[in-house]
């Protein structure tokens, strides 16, 4: 990774543009980071101020990795599968309805059907901090407090490459810390924007049945979570106040199968839960199910501390 950096920005003349503005969000970590959180936010703040945002992923682990560039959503609505877009792609596209989303392992590919076919007037590349030869206007990349610092590069440890690659990036976004905190975090690092980013749990949604999230908050909760870090999701159940009894977790990007939802029918049972609660990610591979249980999806929702440098950066750029 450091070799291609140096090689991209000796030559940068071999970066791909794309015609509208590429807002980049990235880790230096293996998952788990809070980064899907952060591009829904900023998708929708797009769309609020009237813009036509087209979020570009990659589409890791999908089940169908056709070639080509798989329309996710127009913006207006769902133009693909689960098994062709990826978990997080669908995810992001039911979260943030009104945004362009596009999969494709060639971003630039991606970009330019967004901007000619469905007219994307401003690019979200999301999980793009290692994506180098698509050039951005901005670089954000999310982490938690010393993470990056006292990291390893894999196969040591999570890093996907060198600490000193962070400072390539304008604004450092940090999960579950105050402004503070953030802001030693990128002097650490050398990075001279910065800002927390609160992470929250909404009211519970009931998968299927919109519109009834309304539900007995002393009811027992069975919580199944396959994402980067599922012991977080249960302690943020807990922390939010609802009675979790129990806990299935699964590796991310868990693929749930008939057997796999008649095991969470069975320990709902045996451990007394009324529901079961899972994420927003999850909640999409069980779309291929009809669970007897009453199943629902609990949102996250980030708020930023303080807000400005984001989306001031943002501003600029759209300028």
């Amino acid at each position: 990774m450091r070799v291609r950096r140096r090689r991209v920005e000796r030559q940068p003349q071999h970066r791909r543009h794309l015609a509208r503005p590429v807002i980049s969000v990235g880790n230096l970590s293996m998952g788990g980071t809070g980064k899907s959180p952060v591009v829904a936010a900023i998708a929708q703040w797009l769309i609020d101020r009237g813009q036509r945002p087209a979020i570009l992923s990659r589409g890791y682990a999908r089940a169908d990795a056709v070639d080509g560039v798989v329309v996710v959503s127009d913006g207006r609505g769902i133009r693909s599968t689960l098994e062709r877009s990826g978990d997080e792609p669908m995810m992001l596209a039911r979260q943030v309805p009104g945004a362009i989303v596009c999969v494709s392992p060639d971003r630039h590919l991606a970009g330019t059907l967004a901007e000619r076919e469905l007219g994307a007037t401003v690019h979200v590349l999301d999980d793009g901090f290692q994506h180098i030869e698509l050039a951005r206007d901005l670089d954000i990349l999310v982490t938690t407090i010393g993470e990056i610092p006292n990291g390893k590069v894999i196969p040591a440890g999570k890093l996907r490459e060198p600490i000193d690659a962070a400072a390539r990036a304008q604004i450092l976004v940090v999960s579950d810390a105050t402004a503070g905190a953030a802001a030693a975090e990128a002097w650490t690092l050398g990075i001279s924007q910065s800002c927390g980013a609160a992470r929250r749990l909404a009211a519970p949604i009931r998968v299927r049945e919109p519109g009834s999230g309304n539900r007995d908050p002393e009811g027992a909760v069975l919580a199944v979570a396959g994402i980067a870090s599922p012991e977080r999701f249960v302690r943020s159940l807990k922390e939010t106040g609802w009675n979790v009894v129990d806990a299935m977790t699964f590796k991310d990007h868990h693929r749930y199968s008939s057997s796999d939802v008649a095991a969470i029918a069975s320990r709902m049972q045996s451990s007394g839960a009324t529901a079961v609660f899972t994420t927003d990610k999850d909640a999409v591979r069980f779309e291929s199910h009809t669970p007897s249980f009453p199943l629902y999806r609990v949102p996250l929702i980030v708020e930023f501390d303080p807000s400005e440098p984001l989306f001031e950066s943002i501003k600029a750029v759209l300028k």
